[in-house]
C-alpha cells in the first residue's frame, strides 16, 4: 500500500466536510509547483496523512482519481490562488487522538 502525506493547514476543515484534496494546478504566477504536480499522481485506495496545525489529524483514502475543478469556496484561505486545479474526493477518518510527529521517537 502507497501512503501520502498532505498538509491542510488552510483548508482542513473545508476539505474534511466536503470529503475532497484541491490544488491550484500552477503558482499564481503560472509556474509549475511540483506539489500542485503530485495531485495527478493520486490514485485510488492510497492511504493519506492530513497534516495541519503541527498535527496529523486524519487518514484518508481516495476514492476517485484527480480531475480538473473550479477552486472551492476556502473563503479568505487561497485568495491569491489560481481559480482552476486538481480535485480528488477522499473519504476521511478524523483520529480521536491527533497525533504530533516531534513528540515521536523513531
Amino acid at each position: 500500500m502507497n501512503y501520502w502525506w498532505v498538509n491542510q493547514n488552510q483548508t482542513y476543515k473545508n476539505e474534511v466536510l466536503g470529503g475532497f484534496l484541491w490544488s491550484p494546478k500552477t503558482r499564481v504566477d503560472g509556474a509549475r509547483n511540483q506539489f500542485y504536480e503530485n495531485m495527478k499522481r493520486l490514485r485510488l485506495v492510497m492511504s493519506y496523512f492530513h497534516f495541519g496545525d503541527t498535527r496529523i489529524k486524519a487518514i484518508g483514502i481516495a476514492i476517485a482519481p484527480a480531475e480538473t475543478a473550479a477552486k472551492p469556496d476556502f473563503g479568505k484561505a487561497g485568495a491569491s490562488w489560481s481559480k482552476e486545479g486538481w480535485l480528488v474526493n477522499v473519504e476521511y477518518r478524523e483520529l480521536a487522538r491527533q497525533i504530533r510527529p516531534k513528540t515521536i521517537s523513531i
